[in-house]
């Protein structure tokens, strides 16, 4: 009978410690000490730089772009790790979420990408199916069914596209080219379970992609630019998230313009992986040739 009661208690505490342990992943955690040889005190401490004020008079030009960045590229991967939550560094899905938990910004639906409506903190884990689960287990002991709440772990590997709003104009005043980010919509990439109804059964089925959220990008930049991107080559000069838009430092492909016809997108009126990337670099050398054929040589 005492063999039986202590195996029992090492179940359960085993158990547990595997829920906390599951809990403290998805929050990150200060170390006890400083951890380094000396405090980082530049990118947290930055605000963004305002953009200058735009005349409606001086846009010559103007085509609104949608692009997906996947992340599973290597020039993009500053965006997608850290997937497990580190002091010093966060990817760029954790920091949004992050700032949406705590009301630093808001989230806004996915019905359209025009920010009409609000999504809250507690509906994006939803989506991610990363929300508390009650779970019903017997008790070895006494032979009783025990409810117990399964802590929601967010799938952060699971974010692997971005979906980017943005505008290109042309500045007659400045005569430039520009481009200004709009919205940022994360998108979940994975492959959805088929429920059998016995859990040993279940097996995978096709691969979804759902969006998450939407963040209203001009909002977002005070948030992005106090958080540090991961620096390859030296951990001693990183830039914020802020700076790698600005300067473009990511890989992206077109998947949308403006256009007459509902602004549809391009797998709508293509067919296949080859047609839709042709159709990609076709929009993206207009706007290029546009810029180019402005000037006289």
């Amino acid at each position: 009978m005492m063999i039986m009661k202590r195996i029992t208690l090492l179940f359960l505490g085993s158990f547990l410690i595997a829920l906390a342990f599951n809990t403290n992943a998805q929050e990150r955690r200060e170390p006890l000490v400083r951890d380094g040889i000396y405090e980082r005190e530049t990118i947290p401490q930055r605000v963004p730089i305002p953009y200058p004020h735009l005349r409606e008079a001086d846009m010559l030009w103007t085509k609104r772009i949608w692009r997906i960045i996947d992340l599973g590229e290597k020039m993009n991967h500053p965006l997608y790790y850290p997937t497990v939550r580190m002091h010093d560094r966060v990817s760029l899905v954790q920091r949004l979420m992050d700032a949406i938990k705590y009301n630093e910004i808001n989230a806004y639906g996915i019905e359209d990408d025009e920010f009409t409506s609000l999504k809250s903190y507690n509906q994006i884990l939803v989506d991610l199916d990363a929300v508390d689960v009650e779970r019903t287990i017997k008790n070895p002991l006494t032979g009783l069914d025990t409810t117990i709440v399964v802590p929601g772990s967010i799938p952060w590997q699971q974010i692997k596209q971005l979906l980017i709003k943005e505008e290109w104009f042309f500045d007659k005043q400045h005569s430039t080219m520009h481009v200004r980010l709009i919205g940022i919509c994360p998108i979940r990439v994975y492959v959805r379970t088929l429920d059998t109804g016995d859990e040993d059964l279940d097996i995978g089925g096709e691969v979804s992609r759902v969006q998450l959220f939407w963040v209203y990008y001009p909002h977002a930049r005070s948030v992005l630019a106090n958080t540090a991107v991961f620096n390859t080559f030296n951990d001693a000069q990183r830039i914020s998230f802020d700076d790698l838009f600005f300067k473009r430092k990511f890989s992206s492909y077109i998947v949308q313009e403006s256009n007459v016809y509902d602004n549809r997108r391009i797998p709508e009126y293509t067919f296949g992986g080859i047609p839709n990337m042709l159709e990609s670099e076709r929009i993206r050398n207009e706007i290029f040739t546009f810029e180019h054929d402005l000037w006289e040589y």
